[in-house]
């Protein structure tokens, strides 16, 4: 009896729950249907300011995330605006009369040094206007610092400080954790730079990664400090000083050596805001969220949609084989995607945004090919993000002209191979043993259960071998660069893009406008219209999506905290197929 008992409540149990479930996931449904609906017009009042809160991972694309908590009367889902519709933000407020300035409100800001560089100069442009730009945090971290140096004023909390004293880049090494583990990391590599191995069979950095690092980050602190000089009017070897000796301890100290203007309070920001805006001081000011003011039309162009376009095509993550996802640079993706627009011929010129550290060489090869297809029928001009290294400039190569920040990070012409073998984890620590049949003598070849024998070492070694022939030949041809001087600036070895610049890797230095500029001028356009690709999902999608997704991935950064980097940088190792044309795994430039 106990056990109907048992087995009907257990059932009953379920339904309830399952109708719970339902009717819950038609809540959340009805909360974003009514945030949605519920939506009224942004208006800008007369002396507003334009508030930026970049606290975020930023992508090249805008992206929407669902929130944390569930409200029915008020359900806004996150917005993440991408690089590109920041800068055009910023670029409309510099036009609105009703926009007085902007406010930073942020001492961390995500994205690379490239996005910092591109929005920096966004600022810098809306600075001409004759608008305050002004910023304030409890604590800066230094790249953040760097973009807002160019403010007209840097305020930080009087308990807070800047972080001024210099660049860090650090690499983290499994060699002895895979020993330990039972795993053996059977390598292949081609260019005496390609440092992506180096974490899986060295235990620190070889002499020419470090010849290689040192020359790149002392480029890009050079860039870093010469542009606070001019923005903060503080000389070069007062800054070179403050930053060599770590002066900076306190805000007191920031604002001593000129680094800040005041160790302020918020009250005492806002008061501030508020004289440049001339209200009084029981006036409100009006903040305009970034989010927000994007949904704001901009003055209006002569532009229409019949007009002749220039495409925005975005490639941002790892490069890999097939279709891919929204977060990585699938071949085949991006294959239609540039056969499409070669055949539109509403599209006169392409802007190929790649933000890259590479990834499959094969996808690579297959991606360059339409490149150098498409640059034969109209100008495809590359815009380089914070990287556009190996498989990413393997993908840039054949472009028409190329154009990268100060800062970027490029190059990396070399390409590896790991194949892990396992079998020491396998027999000594998990008691498993394997055996075979086979009807040749390769197989098994490459199974993870044994060592290779050289032979098939050599197969491998081979097979390198010539992806890295092929991709210096792709740079040779795409760029016009002698064979031989290809050979001494390849090597897998990464440059900044002031370095590229020198090298004739790149074209010239600038960001997404400079690029767009030079699509036009190549496409003797003079009214053209921007169309972005891949097409944005729109929010609904987005959302659903995310709230559809595996939250583990959530969880195992939450648990892990500093560590989490080791741990993706593991899982790309275990998800890597075939030859690889990749820079050094991760470079945190701290």
């Amino acid at each position: 009896m106990s056990f109907w008992k048992i087995f009907f409540g257990s059932l009953l149990g379920f339904f309830v729950g399952t109708i719970l479930i339902t009717l819950f996931s038609v809540m959340i449904l009805a909360g974003i249907v009514s945030s949605y609906s519920s939506k009224e017009p942004v208006t800008v009042k007369e002396k507003s300011v334009l508030k930026l809160d970049l606290d975020y991972e930023i992508s090249e694309q805008t992206s929407y995330q669902p929130v944390t908590y569930f409200s029915l009367k008020d359900f806004p889902p996150s917005q993440n605006p991408g690089v590109y519709d920041i800068v055009k933000t910023i670029e409309k407020a510099k036009d609105d009369d009703n926009i007085k300035g902007i406010y930073l409100d942020f001492g961390y800001a995500g994205g690379g040094l490239a996005t910092t560089e591109q929005i920096r100069n966004s600022l810098e442009d809306f600075k001409k206007s004759g608008k305050f730009v002004i910023a304030y945090a409890e604590i800066f971290t230094e790249r953040t610092y760097y973009l807002c140096s160019i403010a007209d004023k840097v305020f930080v909390n009087p308990k807070g400080g800047i972080e001024f004293n210099g660049i860090n880049v650090q690499y983290t090494f499994f060699k002895h954790l895979l020993e330990k583990i039972g795993v053996e990391p059977q390598i292949f590599y081609d260019g005496k730079f390609k440092s992506a191995t180096e974490p899986f069979r060295l235990d620190s950095m070889s002499t020419p990664n470090k010849i290689m690092t040192r020359a790149m980050i002392d480029d890009i602190h050079s860039h870093i400090i010469q542009r606070i000089s001019v923005s903060r009017n503080v000389a070069l070897q007062q800054l070179d000083s403050v930053n060599d000796n770590f002066l900076v301890h306190s805000a007191n100290d920031a604002v001593k050596y000129q680094i800040a203007d005041s160790a302020f309070f918020i009250d005492q920001v806002q008061h501030y805001m508020k004289n440049q805006l001339h209200i009084g001081e029981k006036d409100k000011i009006n903040f305009v969220s970034l989010e927000n003011y994007m949904q704001v039309p901009g003055k209006k162009t002569e532009v229409s949609i019949d007009d002749d376009k220039i495409a925005l095509l975005i490639a941002q993550g790892d490069i890999v084989d097939g279709k891919g996802s929204d977060d990585n640079i699938g071949s085949e993706k991006y294959v239609n995607l540039l056969r499409k627009l070669r055949e539109d011929d509403k599209v006169k010129a392409i802007v190929f945004r790649v933000n890259s550290p590479g990834g499959s060489a094969l996808a690579s090869d297959v991606i360059a090919r339409e490149v150098e297809l498409t640059a034969k029928k109209k100008p495809i001009v590359v815009s380089m993000g914070d990287y556009a290294a190996s498989g990413g400039y393997y993908i840039s190569a054949f472009a028409t002209k190329i154009v990268a920040q100060p800062n970027t990070l490029t190059g990396s012409i070399g390409v590896f191979g790991i194949l892990p073998n396992m079998q020491k984890l396998f027999e000594d620590k998990l008691g498993l043993n394997f055996d075979n049949v086979e009807t040749g003598k390769y197989s098994d070849f490459g199974v993870p259960t044994r060592p290779l024998r050289e032979d098939e070492r050599k197969i491998i070694q081979d097979e390198v071998d010539t992806i890295y022939l092929e991709f210096r030949t792709t740079v040779a041809e795409g760029r016009k660069i002698d064979r031989d001087k290809v050979d001494t600036i390849a090597q897998g070895r990464v440059w900044t893009g002031t370095q590229g610049l020198q090298l004739g890797l790149v074209d010239t230095l600038g960001g997404i406008d400079e690029a767009i500029s030079i699509a036009a001028r190549l496409a003797h356009l003079s009214k053209y219209r921007i169309a972005e690709y891949p097409e944005i999902k729109n929010e609904w999608y987005q959302i659903l999506q995310k709230l559809s997704e595996d939250k583990n991935n959530s969880a195992i950064r939450s648990q892990l905290g500093i560590y989490y980097p080791m741990y993706e940088e593991l899982k790309e190792l275990s998800q890597m197929n075939g030859i690889q044309a990749r820079m050094p795994f991760v470079i945190r430039i701290d």
